[in-house]
């Protein structure tokens, strides 16, 4: 996909994610390293996925030329639905006009593909599918994970922290502190509690 005339060195680059910090990028950076991906052409974002303001992302896509080269190890570190990973598909290969490869999806290779329509047409055609199955099985487990939480629900089973225990002093305190005898600040400090506890424990809720 390199354009007539460019007289830069097309460059290859890898891109990682996790979608939180607790998570272990190793996996991905590894099979980038083995395609071979040079180290410092690696980019790794450790944030949600919930939009793509993400830096090292914003960087990667700032220094992609025409004939440069995407690695990912799956295609779902360029987008969290269809939607996302189609835009930034097209992004990629018909704006900036460089090529993707995806480690875990030989079909997903625009390298050679680029160059024969055919190719193109299948590599877009297996890119929707996929990224509509990825949607599809993401959706399916957060519905699971709901029906589960709401059996769950039904068991009896509690979530969250446990609700603290009012103090026996409590009642006593609300009473001077509804008399005008003291004040809530004073009031939460003496049972040991935030003035937004005590307040909502006097207002009933």
């Amino acid at each position: 996909m390199l354009a007539e005339g460019a007289y830069w060195m097309a460059n290859i680059y890898g891109y990682a994610r996790v979608s939180t910090r607790e998570q272990n990028e190793d996996r991905q950076l590894i099979a980038l390293r083995g395609f071979p991906v040079r180290e410092e052409n690696i980019y790794l974002d450790k944030l949600s996925g919930r939009d793509f303001e993400r830096p090292q992302y914003q960087r990667l896509l700032k220094r992609l030329r025409p004939g440069d080269l995407l690695v990912v190890s799956a295609i779902d570190r360029l987008g969290r639905n269809y939607e996302e990973i189609q835009n930034q598909w097209r992004l990629i290969t018909k704006e900036k006009r460089a090529d993707v490869v995806v480690l875990d999806m030989p079909l997903l290779d625009t390298r050679e593909k680029g160059k024969d329509l055919t190719g193109t047409f299948v590599a877009d055609l297996v890119l929707q599918i996929l990224s509509y199955v990825a949607q599809t099985e993401r959706e399916n487990i957060r519905k699971r994970q709901a029906e589960g939480i709401a059996a769950a629900r039904q068991r009896g089973v509690k979530f969250g922290r446990p609700r603290m225990r009012v103090p026996e002093e409590f009642a006593r305190l609300v009473a001077d502190w509804q008399g005008g005898r003291i004040g809530s600040r004073d009031a939460a400090r003496r049972l040991g509690i935030s003035q937004d506890t005590f307040l909502r424990w006097a207002h009933g809720r």
